[in-house]
């Protein structure tokens, strides 16, 4: 711009100290600046006043004849696009930006306004490239990358006051709320940080990682369907990425949509081949479905491209009903050789690899070996979970002492009468799967899958206790109002309504862990059924430790721990057995067994339900099926598994000592149990 006078600069300062405090004030200083002569900051400030006070229509032709005569001026350009946005003037505010974004790529701030005005112009696919190129130009922001450096050293304080420093000047910076977002996830905050990085991607829909990562914390908290709608939206961007479609899969996956994920593996491995990932993750979708040669195929692939991918020589041993042979015990044995340099950070290669090969060393009768690599692979996979034995215990024990018989009649009627539920609990390894399959083969139950539903609003009510809200766990319940229990059983009903598929009346919640919250249960949803799936302690046990689990039963990688965990399970179930009579129905896996059809009869009875000689022939359901056991339940009850756990029994003294009684009474329990300390 022209170099103004001295005295009118000091004139156009003191103008200029006003404009956002006082801006009828600046624009009147504007003005008599201008009515002594042509003066173009004066101008330029004047229709800055102009926007501030609302009349942007009135800035806009003195914006655009100074841009005009300057096109150069980045500020004048910025004005100018604020000013024609405002004033509805979207193809000018286009125009304004291209200039600008063009002349100073690096301001994050002129592509994000850019993508707004070509959205509303109806150039969603621009627009989005416009996002897109923001987030590039922050990429290289010196403030934001100082943030950065401090969230992603662990100084999490430092990060969150540099952020919200730059928030409170430039709200509408969607990079740096998004970093505001993570700060909050990193340090445990999740409602804050959902909130952050939902507003990230309002602010700048075409910002793909914020999205990315929205889906991530959605995933986290089980919101499901507003996963699917973001990641629906993702795999549009312009940018083309393989790691869209792997997560729209793994959506698709926690949705129970296991054929149109299939079939995004399927056309991802057409594309590349040599993905051994995407072939695992097929080979998962092939076995939920009961397609076990076509599993077994993908994890093959899977190990054939990577021979060190022990998930992937995990997910073929766990096949139930397929062994590995001396080739593949070969091929694995050589494979913890070749991960020995990096065994630390190859930590979970290493352990997937232990428990293939304790799998695949008792499919060949060699106990001993098999334990040994069972044994390795528990205690590796121990060091990196936290589970406390005694804090556990300590939970157990408040919420049995809290159901008692006098507190239930003392809560009266309350919660959400919804009767659709039935929850089928116990330990995993359990025969639980088998009682889903026998179930849901009936025409009037649906199997869903295991719901974290319940331990989510269970784990929301704890907290409320840990922050100091109740004194205790009894008090937290006893507060419950019956309006707040109906709210919290209609909750439940509404966030599984997503998993059921069918018309049928009644669903099942297969989440083992549930029996935990037997007592929360029937207060929220008191026409629920409950149904205790047991099996021998020491078969159940040992069953569990010697099977890895993907994700949670962090208690099963060490034998004391899990014998500790059986026993508090039946203390707890016989409390609330004395506390509520008939609540609960027992069923015991190895009468199943021998007498099918009788223990059928008598769940159905429980349930209500008339007996349908299909729940006989549940090895012919082919609805999928999730867990470990999924192919054991496709095949008629065998009983070969019942005592597997003889074989070993001469390294089981830990498990025996942590179960003590529990197991020589079985299926009785011991007279005056308490929840063990």
């Amino acid at each position: 711009m022209t170099t103004a006078a001295p005295s009118i600069q000091q004139e156009l300062a003191s103008a200029g100290a006003l404009l956002e405090a006082q801006p009828e004030q600046a624009l009147a200083r504007a003005e008599a600046i201008l009515a002594r002569g042509k003066v173009p900051p004066a101008e330029f400030l004047a229709c800055q006043a102009l926007r501030r006070m609302g009349r942007a229509a009135e800035a806009l032709p003195r914006l655009a004849a100074l841009a005009k005569s300057q096109p150069r001026v980045p500020a004048l350009q910025w004005e100018l696009a604020q000013a024609a946005s405002e004033a509805g003037a979207t193809e000018q505010a286009i125009a304004a930006l291209e200039a600008l974004t063009r002349q100073s790529p690096q301001v994050s701030t002129g592509w994000f306004l850019l993508a707004t005005q070509l959205r509303k112009a109806g150039r969603e696919q621009d627009g989005w490239r416009a996002d897109l190129s923001g987030v590039h130009a922050a990429s290289r922001d010196p403030e934001l990358l100082k943030a950065a450096m401090a969230m992603n050293g662990g100084e999490l304080d430092e990060a969150n006051a540099m952020l919200a420093a730059r928030l409170s000047r430039i709200p509408e910076d969607a990079v740096a709320t998004r970093m505001l977002g993570e700060v909050q996830w990193r340090r445990g905050d999740m409602t804050t940080a959902l909130d952050l990085v939902e507003k990230a991607v309002a602010m700048a829909p075409g910002f793909d990682l914020a999205r990315d990562f929205l889906i991530r914390l959605l995933l986290q908290t089980n919101r499901l369907p507003e996963a699917l709608e973001h990641v629906e939206v993702l795999v549009r961007s312009p940018v083309k990425s393989p790691g869209h479609e792997l997560l729209l899969a793994s959506v698709l996956v926690r949705l129970g949509e296991q054929e149109r994920a299939g079939a995004i593996y399927r056309k991802l491995l057409t594309l590349q081949p040599d993905q051994p990932q995407v072939w695992q993750n097929l080979g998962h979708v092939l076995k939920t479905l009961g397609d076990q040669p076509g599993a077994v195929d993908a994890y093959r692939a899977a190990v054939t491209h990577q021979p060190t991918m022990g998930e992937a020589w995990w997910s073929l041993a766990n096949l139930k009903t397929v062994k590995l042979g001396p080739e593949d015990i070969a091929a694995m044995e050589q494979a913890l050789v070749a991960l020995e340099p990096e065994a630390e950070e190859r930590k979970e290669d290493v352990f997937h690899l232990h428990f293939s090969l304790g799998k695949a060393y008792e499919d060949a009768r060699q106990t001993e070996a098999s334990f040994r690599h069972y044994d390795a692979g528990n205690r590796l996979r121990r060091t990196m979970i936290v589970h406390d034995a005694d804090e556990f215990a300590a939970e157990v024990r408040a919420a049995a002492e809290t159901f008692t018989a006098p507190f239930i009649a003392a809560m009266g009627e309350g919660g959400c009468p919804a009767p659709d539920p039935i929850f089928v609990v116990g330990l995993p390894r359990s025969g639980s799967t088998l009682v889903e399959q026998i179930l849901s083969s009936h025409s009037q139950v649906e199997g869903t899958m295991e719901l974290p539903e319940m331990m989510i609003i269970a784990g929301r009510l704890q907290a409320r206790v840990e922050e100091g809200h109740f004194p205790d766990f009894a008090s937290m319940v006893r507060s419950l109002t019956p309006a707040d229990r109906a709210r919290l059983g209609e909750e439940y009903i509404e966030r599984t309504r997503v998993h059921r598929k069918t018309d049928r009346p009644l669903f099942i919640d297969k989440m083992p862990n549930n029996w935990q919250h037997v007592g929360l249960i029937k207060l929220i949803l008191p026409n629920a059924k409950i149904v205790d799936a047991r099996r021998h302690p020491l078969s159940c046990c040992f069953s569990g430790w010697k099977q890895h689990f993907a994700r949670g039963q962090t208690f099963t990688y060490d034998l004391g721990d899990i014998g500790r965990y059986y026993r508090d399970y039946v203390a707890a179930m016989a409390a609330y057995d004395a506390a509520a009579p008939g609540a609960v129905h027992r069923v015991i896996y190895e009468r199943m067994v021998e007498d099918t059809e009788a223990e059928v009869r008598r769940v159905l009875d429980y349930l209500s339900l008339p007996f349908e000689a299909g729940c006989l022939e549940f090895y012919k359901n082919d609805r999928a099926v999730r867990t470990a056991s999924s192919e054991q339940v496709r095949q008629p009850i065998y009983r070969d598994a019942v005592e597997q756990w003889k074989a070993y029994e001469p390294w089981l003294g830990p498990l025996k000592a942590a179960l003590g009684e529990v197991a020589e009474t079985y299926p009785a329990v011991p007279e005056g149990l308490a929840v063990s300390g």
